[in-house]
């Protein structure tokens, strides 16, 4: 079985956020990279199909150079190659396009993506990786167990889960479920050695257009100050909750 990693690079949750020219884009400055937790989640699981089933995992990104950092640490976790595809990510669509590219020429049995990045929460691109290469799909995945071709997977739905069938070639998008993040990997130094001579593999891009771009970027209000009132004080703040707050 050949699977397919869709790797995003987006900024570790502690760094400092802030936007340039007009709040229309990303200050990179000072900005930590991550692999997308997401799909974290679904490398993790990759690795689980390679170890158990002799599976192949190959990951892949679309993004610049600035990008090759976190392929390193994913082929450290264990992948064995790497693919670049060489054009900025600009929007859902764009990336789709390109990824199934990829997708076409390598001959994958399954894409693992996840969900949605943490940066943009689009949630695009898997539904529209499977419809590019005519591959069933599976979003919201928790679990995921492949028999030759046949596939089992469960998926959250609005209060419950669901279980359901489909087959190779799939292509799933994963989150935290898929497997624990007890499991999940930290690369250690062999791995990170080995990575230096594993393949990074850097295609051109396909020229995809773009069907959206940003406009402005808002950062969620600065909360508000906080007013203590006095455990005895039930008047006050009974006034508060209704004058101020207004949420009475």
């Amino acid at each position: 079985m050949k699977i397919l990693v869709c790797i995003s690079h987006v900024p570790d949750t502690t760094s400092k956020i802030n936007f340039t020219d007009g709040d229309s884009k990303f200050d990179t400055n000072g900005v930590q990279f991550v692999i997308n937790p997401n799909d974290e989640f679904g490398l993790t699981r990759a690795m689980w199909f390679k170890e158990k089933q002799g599976a192949s995992v190959d990951v892949v990104n679309v993004g610049g150079p600035e990008t090759e950092p976190t392929l390193r640490k994913a082929l450290a976790i264990g992948a064995d190659t790497a693919i670049r595809v060489n054009t900025p990510a600009v929007d859902g669509y764009q990336v789709a396009k390109e990824l199934a590219k990829v997708v076409k020429d390598g001959g994958y049995d399954l894409v693992i993506a996840g969900r949605e990045s943490i940066d943009y929460n689009g949630a695009m691109v898997p539904g529209m990786l499977a419809e590019l290469v005519d591959a069933n799909f599976v979003t919201n995945c928790i679990s995921l167990e492949v028999d030759g071709t046949s596939a089992k997977a469960i998926r959250e739905i609005d209060g419950g889960k669901e279980t359901v069938s489909t087959s190779l070639p799939l292509v799933i998008g994963g989150q935290k479920g898929l497997v624990e993040e007890s499991d999940l990997r930290i690369p250690n130094m062999r791995g990170i050695m080995m990575a230096r001579k594993k393949p990074l593999n850097v295609v051109e891009a396909t020229s995809a257009e773009t069907e959206t771009s940003s406009v402005k970027f808002e950062k969620p209000a600065s909360k508000g100050a906080v007013t203590l009132v006095d455990a005895d004080n039930l008047d006050e703040l009974v006034n508060l909750l209704h004058n101020e707050a207004k949420v009475i």
